[in-house]
């Protein structure tokens, strides 16, 4: 850890400390990184005698899947918030447009803490806990925890533990130091199976015949990507509706398999808006935050989004273009 990463851990620990209202903020279409992360600070919180919501931009409910991390009933719908807060803390959100229709609660509040692991982050906050090393934004505010000297019980060490063990595909990209970190909130009493069964391996029958579907369609450019193979896979509106969206996310964890393929890119027709597609792009070698950046999106370089509008082979054509330009790992 630098000496700056400490002080700013430091700081955000003193300012949630002496904090007594606050609202956490987790991104748009929520994944267990932001919502674990922000229900257990949120539970930290409310410990320690504070007022405390947790919500997110869009949808209007939190996937299923992770909905039983809200062990106090923190999770509040965008209209029931207050106009504005004394402190705002948002997690997992590397820019405000991130935060989709709460975007502009970030220039009302008092003050903005903003702790978070993307390399694309525009230090948007008044205080900034911000590491790109870190393999998941809970990380980062397990160090936080640590440092306000927070318990560590179950419900918030599952929080923890939910963001860690998916934003790390399972600890396959963990260094050693997150393996410790994971035995602790093991300790704490995470059921980890439990953990990885619920948000991770567990889906409805009807994500078979809609996985079928989208996979016959499949293709493999083995010339794109600068040579080094581009697979891309499209969910369109049809099958989306048959499935609840968490089952539509985890297609790219499918197609990402593929050994020919250094990038692989799902495109999610999005249901408010059929014109326009959701992204998702994963690289075994090619930094794919430049290609989302393209578009308006970002992430990391292994794994990164954007929206783009236009026909399913428009889209295609300009990620291929994209991952051309895109530099090599």
């Amino acid at each position: 850890m630098t000496p700056t990463l400490a002080q700013d851990i430091r700081d955000a620990a003193a300012l949630l400390a002496s904090a007594t209202d606050v609202t956490v903020l987790g991104h748009v279409r929520p994944d267990a990184d932001a919502l674990g992360s922000a229900l257990a600070l949120g539970r930290a919180l409310l410990q320690r005698g504070a007022k405390v919501r947790v919500s997110f931009g869009e949808p209007d409910e939190a996937p299923e899947t992770l909905r039983w991390l809200d062990e106090d009933g923190l999770l509040t719908h965008p209209d029931d918030l207050p106009d504005t807060e004394a402190l705002l803390v948002c997690v997992d959100t590397p820019t405000p447009k991130r935060l989709g229709r709460l975007a502009g609660r970030v220039e009302l509040a008092g003050a903005v803490l903003v702790i978070d692991h993307h390399a694309t982050n525009t230090f948007y906050g008044s205080c900034n806990v911000v590491d790109e090393s870190a393999e998941a934004s809970a990380i980062l505010v397990f160090r936080v925890l640590e440092e306000m000297a927070v318990e560590l019980d179950e419900p918030i060490a599952r929080g923890i533990y939910a963001g860690i063990v998916t934003d790390t595909s399972g600890f396959r990209r963990a260094s050693p130091e997150t393996h410790r970190m994971a035995a602790r909130l093991l300790e704490a009493g995470v059921d980890a199976e439990a953990v990885v069964r619920r948000i991770v391996d567990e889906r409805p029958f009807a994500w078979l015949p809609m996985l079928s579907s989208v996979l016959r369609e499949a293709q493999l450019e083995p010339e794109a990507a600068q040579g080094r193979g581009f697979v891309h896979a499209v969910v369109r509106e049809e099958a989306a509706r048959t499935v609840r969206a968490e089952e539509v996310e985890s297609v790219v964890d499918v197609v990402r398999s593929v050994r020919e393929a250094a990038v692989a890119a799902v495109l999610k027709q999005d249901l408010a808006n059929p014109a326009q597609w959701q992204i998702s792009l994963r690289s075994k070698g090619i930094d794919v935050s430049a290609v989302a950046a393209e578009f308006g999106g970002g992430g990391h370089r292994q794994a990164a989004g954007c929206t783009i509008a236009g026909s399913a082979s428009e889209v295609v054509a300009g990620l291929r273009d994209a991952l051309e330009r895109a530099p090599l790992l």
